[in-house]
């Protein structure tokens, strides 16, 4: 996924860590990476609240951070 930034002509990556099918681990996993001093954020908990059963048909909800950092999170997550 990239995020472009209009005024500045900026993209950047971003990599998912983690994929939660409850709002509240994808939330717990959030605070943990953000603790840690990365810079993550949740894709698909608002839909997942709003529609029973979404969260499973859309292939769960995300918690992604920036490419740069993948590696170290994803290892982060795994300790």
């Amino acid at each position: 996924m990239k995020n472009f930034c209009a005024n500045k002509k900026i993209t950047m990556d971003f990599a998912t860590v983690f994929t939660a099918f409850n709002p509240a681990e994808a939330q717990l996993v959030r605070s943990r990476l953000e603790a840690a001093g990365f810079h993550p954020f949740v894709v698909g908990e608002l839909s997942a609240l709003t529609m029973e059963g979404y969260s499973q048909a859309a292939g769960g909800i995300r918690v992604q951070v920036p490419a740069a950092e993948a590696a170290d999170a994803t290892e982060f997550l795994g300790s």
